[in-house]
């Protein structure tokens, strides 16, 4: 099958089933599909949650119990789905002011509301042209194919298939409305340290984001082209973090002496198998010995404050920056942020005009990403080939 064939693209509006990496037909949608993770939202929905997370895996309830107790630790309650609530609302605002008539449908790969759910309404509503926006800006099995696979899943499931038809928003990591509230952090962050006497070159910001395992990361994004050993995930984070920090030098002068990496959290898996590294507590608490004072920790993988960047950021990256006896500051996710939600119509826009790809904003030379997803994009060879939309398969 090729590119040009519109079986390769499941469930595809006629303007994406080109298989074309960018659509610049313009395409009437019915509705948005706001695509999210899910979360527990009380202390028994968290091991049905991460029985969810983990299926096909065999992971025993034994196992599971040792991350449910970051959730515990919240009274079962995950932060992600009252994100999401706040960011439908904020959408379906930032639509209504734009004079575009398109309801919001919100629904979870991993806890209720399902996506099952969302599509079946949107179905039952008469909206069956989607654009689905998933919660996640970067490229990688995790956070992009699995999306798509499960929304052909759904597909499959609701036997709406051949009637719902699902096309994605390109991702969109390098999008000035998601970069906009990380450069206004470090900046602030650092402005603020170097403010109460620290001096720049002895801060470190460390941009943080979910390690994966290395085989997915070195399988992220297209395979005609080497992103290096990380793949297109890293490649993506290395690229806006180094776009940040060049944002905060021009804000704030003396961050020109300020050091940055990236470093990776939320590691799960068995020990065995490789996952990107280093790990962001390692690195604080190496901090010392290489001349560092202060860090500021940037969670650029995360949309909103969920679980991760509660437990893992303010919970155990501040208690190691605590015992290396370095200040630790932690800068905002993107969250509702006004310039946020605008950059996320601005992608709905995109495909309703079919705006041309030299058009569209991007902060750095791997954007503008894709709309449709190349030939074995961000695969899972453990898995095997599964039917994903906004895809050329396999």
């Amino acid at each position: 099958m090729s590119a040009d064939d519109p079986s390769t693209i499941l469930a595809a509006s006629p303007a994406a089933a080109s298989g074309l990496p960018h659509v610049v037909t313009p395409t009437a949608y019915d509705g948005i599909l706001l695509a999210g993770f899910g979360g527990p939202e009380g202390q028994d929905e968290v091991i049905p949650f991460l029985r969810n997370v983990t299926r096909g895996r065999g992971i025993p309830d034994e196992r599971l119990e040792e991350v449910a107790h970051h959730y515990r630790h919240f009274g079962g309650i995950s932060p992600i789905n009252s994100h999401n609530r706040a960011l439908k609302a904020a959408l379906e605002a930032e639509l209504a002011a734009r004079g575009i008539p398109l309801p919001v449908y919100w629904g979870n790969r991993n806890w209720a509301p399902f996506l099952d759910e969302a599509v079946q309404d949107a179905a039952t509503a008469g909206d069956t042209t989607l654009l689905a926006i998933a919660t996640s800006a970067y490229s990688s099995y995790s956070s992009c194919r699995q999306y798509r696979e499960d929304l052909a899943r759904v597909l499959e499931a609701t036997g709406l298939i051949g009637t719902v038809t699902i096309d994605k928003v390109r991702q969109f990591f390098d999008h000035p409305g998601f970069v906009h509230a990380f450069s206004e952090g470090v900046t602030a962050a650092v402005k603020e340290l170097v403010g109460d006497g620290v001096a720049a070159d002895r801060i470190r910001v460390l941009f943080s984001t979910h390690s994966i395992p290395t085989a997915d990361a070195q399988r992220s994004g297209p395979r005609d082209r080497d992103f290096g050993p990380g793949g297109a995930y890293a490649a993506q984070h290395e690229a806006v973090a180094g776009f940040v920090m060049a944002e905060v030098a021009e804000a704030v002068p003396a961050a020109a002496e300020t050091g940055w990496e990236l470093v990776y959290q939320s590691r799960s898996g068995p020990p065995t198998q490789p996952w990107l590294e280093p790990d962001v507590c390692d690195v604080i608490g190496e901090l010392p010995s290489r001349g560092v004072d202060a860090v500021v920790i940037v969670p650029l993988g995360f949309v909103s404050d969920h679980m991760e960047v509660l437990w893992d950021l303010d919970t155990e990256a501040m208690e190691a920056a605590e015992r290396a006896g370095i200040r630790a500051v932690r800068t905002p996710t993107p969250g509702v942020d006004p310039a946020f939600v605008s950059g996320l119509v601005d992608l709905v826009e995109e495909r309703r005009n079919g705006t041309p790809a030299a058009d569209r904003p991007h902060l750095t030379d791997l954007g503008p990403w894709f709309d449709v997803c190349r030939p074995a994009c961000c695969e899972n060879v453990r898995a095997g080939f599964t039917p994903a939309i906004s895809g050329v398969a396999p």
